[in-house]
C-alpha cells in the first residue's frame, strides 16, 4: 500500500499531461483511421514494437535488433503503399473534425468507385438511381426493396443497373462500403418547378431528398448527365472530382441509427480507455522501470528568505541526489537538471535542523527520487540588531601604596552596538582597553578604546572610544595604637 502512495505522490502534473496527451493523439488515430487497411498495418506494427521491447528486457538482443529494424521499415511502407489513403483521410477532414469529431466509419475506396462507376454509366447512359443516407431513418419514406449487403465494386454497380436487371429501375441503398438494399421505390416529388426534362429518377430523388437529409445520385439515361439532390437541391458534377467531393463532404457528416449510435459511443469510449491504458503503459515502461542509479553533486539553494536575515552557519552547502529510472532516460540528464530548495519562509532563527524531502528537490521528467546524502542540513539563521551597552572599565595593576582610586567614570557610559541578534543576546557590558593603575599619582583623564566581540560594531554615529575621568587620593595613615597605663 505504501508503495502504491509513493508512486502516486511522485507523479507530477507533467506526467499526467504527458500521458493524456499522448493518449489522445492514439485515440484520434483510431478515430481517423479504423476500418482501413492503414489501421491494421499500425495495430501490426504496434505488436512488433511489444515484442522487440519484451525481448530487449529479457535479454534477447539480436532478436530485438532484428524486430527494430522490421519496424522501421513497416513505417516506412505504411507512408510509401498507403499514402492516398492517408492523404484522402486529412484532406476530406476539417480541423475541428480531425482533433476533436468521433467520425463514422468513411470508406474512402468505395467512394472513389462510386465516383468512377457513376460517370462510366453516364458514358454509356445507362441509368441509376443511389442514396446515401444520413441522420433520418429512411425506411419510412422507401418502399419495399430486396436486402442485397453486397460489397461496392464497378462490377457490381454496373450488373445492378444493367437494364437485362430486374432491379435496374430501383434505387440501390449504399451504407459505408456496402449496398444494403436494391429496387427500392422512393417517394416522388410532388413540386410544380421541376424542370420538364425530368423524369421518374429525378423526381424520385428529388422528392426523398425533400423529406430526408439523404443524398440521391442520379444518372440520366437520355442525358447521360449526372446530378445530385440533397434537400431538395439539384447539383450537377462535371467531373469525377466533383462528385467524389460531394460524397464525400455528405458521408464525413453522417451518422446511423439511436442503436448504431449508441454501439459507436461505446466503441469509441473503449477506445479511449484502452489509448489510455496503452500510453500508461509505455510510459511507464520508458519512465518507471527503474532499472539505473545515478547521483549528483548539488548545491543548496535557499529560498523564501525573510528580508534581513542571513545564513550565517550551515552543515553542508552540496549534498548528493541519489536518481533512479530507465537507463536511457537517466542517460540523458544533465547536472544542472537536479536542483535541491529549501524554503526558510517559516524558519525561525537561530539553529534549525532542516530535513530534505522529496518535494524540495527538482528533477526532469522521467526519473525518481532514490535517496539525498545527507538527508539533513543544520541551518543557523540570524540577523542584524541594534542594542545600547553600558561600557566598564577594565582596569589593571594596582596604585602605589599611598594612592586610592577614589572615583572614576566614563563618557560616554553606554554605546550603541550593530551585530548579529544572537551575538547581542549573550553580551550584557562591553570593556575598555586594558588601563594600567601603574603611574597614576594624580587625578586626571584619558581616552581609551573599547574593546568590541567579533561581528560586533558601534552603530552609525557611534565613537568607538571613550574618555576615562579618574580622581585619586592619598591613603590615610593608621592611628598609633594606644600604649598600655
Amino acid at each position: 500500500m505504501d508503495s502504491i502512495y509513493i508512486f502516486f505522490s511522485s507523479l507530477r502534473w507533467q506526467d499526467i499531461l504527458d500521458i493524456c496527451i499522448n493518449s489522445y493523439i492514439l485515440f484520434r488515430l483510431y478515430a481517423l483511421f479504423r476500418g482501413t487497411a492503414t489501421f491494421r498495418v499500425l495495430v501490426g506494427l504496434g505488436f512488433l514494437w511489444f515484442f522487440q521491447r519484451l525481448s530487449l528486457s529479457i535479454g534477447l538482443i539480436v532478436t530485438s535488433w532484428a524486430i527494430q529494424g522490421i519496424t522501421a521499415a513497416g513505417a516506412i511502407i505504411i507512408i510509401v503503399i498507403f499514402r492516398n489513403e492517408i492523404r484522402t483521410v486529412f484532406q476530406t477532414k476539417n480541423m475541428r473534425a480531425i482533433l476533436w469529431g468521433l467520425p463514422q466509419k468513411i470508406h474512402k475506396a468505395s467512394i472513389e468507385v462510386l465516383s468512377d462507376v457513376i460517370f462510366d454509366l453516364a458514358e454509356t447512359r445507362v441509368g441509376a438511381l443511389l442514396v446515401y443516407p444520413g441522420k433520418d431513418d429512411l425506411d419510412e419514406h422507401i418502399r419495399n426493396g430486396i436486402p442485397w449487403h453486397g460489397q461496392v465494386s464497378k462490377e457490381m454497380i454496373k450488373s445492378i443497373f444493367w437494364n437485362g436487371n430486374p432491379v435496374h429501375d430501383g434505387a440501390a441503398i449504399v451504407e459505408g462500403d456496402r449496398v444494403s438494399k436494391v429496387a427500392c421505390i422512393l417517394p416522388l416529388s410532388l413540386r410544380d418547378d421541376l424542370p420538364a426534362a425530368f423524369g421518374t429518377r429525378h423526381r424520385a430523388a428529388s422528392g426523398l431528398s425533400e423529406k430526408s437529409d439523404a443524398l440521391v445520385v442520379v444518372v440520366s439515361e437520355e442525358r447521360g448527365r449526372v446530378a445530385t439532390a440533397k434537400g431538395g437541391v439539384f447539383s450537377y458534377p462535371k467531373t469525377r472530382a466533383e462528385l467524389r467531393i460531394i460524397l464525400e463532404d455528405h458521408v464525413g457528416r453522417k451518422t446511423f441509427n439511436a442503436k448504431a449510435e449508441k454501439n459507436e459511443r461505446l466503441e469509441m469510449i473503449t477506445a479511449a480507455c484502452l489509448s489510455f491504458l496503452l500510453i500508461f503503459v509505455v510510459w511507464f515502461g520508458f519512465t518507471r522501470s527503474l532499472d539505473t542509479l545515478v547521483s549528483f553533486e548539488v548545491p543548496i539553494q535557499y529560498t523564501g528568505r525573510v528580508p534581513g536575515v542571513d545564513i550565517v552557519g550551515s552543515s553542508d552547502d552540496v549534498v548528493r541526489v541519489h536518481i533512479i529510472g530507465a537507463g536511457a532516460l537517466i542517460r540523458s540528464v544533465r547536472a544542472d537538471q537536479v536542483a535541491v530548495n529549501l524554503d526558510l519562509g517559516t524558519v525561525p532563527l537561530g539553529v534549525n535542523t532542516l530535513r530534505i524531502l522529496p518535494n524540495d528537490v527538482s528533477l526532469p521528467p522521467g526519473v525518481a527520487l532514490n535517496r539525498v546524502t545527507p538527508s539533513e542540513i543544520v541551518v543557523t539563521l540570524d540577523k542584524y540588531d541594534i542594542k545600547t551597552l553600558p561600557v566598564q572599565a577594565d582596569w589593571t595593576g594596582k596604585l602605589p601604596d599611598n594612592l586610592l582610586l577614589a572615583e572614576a567614570s566614563l563618557d560616554p557610559s553606554q554605546i550603541q552596538v550593530t551585530g548579529r541578534s544572537l551575538l547581542l543576546n549573550d553580551i550584557g557590558t562591553l570593556y575598555t582597553e586594558k588601563i594600567p593603575l601603574l603611574g597614576i599619582d594624580k587625578n586626571g583623564k584619558m581616552s581609551i578604546g573599547i574593546v568590541f566581540p567579533d561581528k560586533i560594531k558601534p552603530s552609525p554615529g557611534q565613537k568607538d572610544r571613550v574618555t576615562v575621568i579618574y580622581k585619586v587620593k592619598t591613603r590615610e595613615k593608621a592611628s598609633p595604637a594606644p600604649s598600655g597605663g
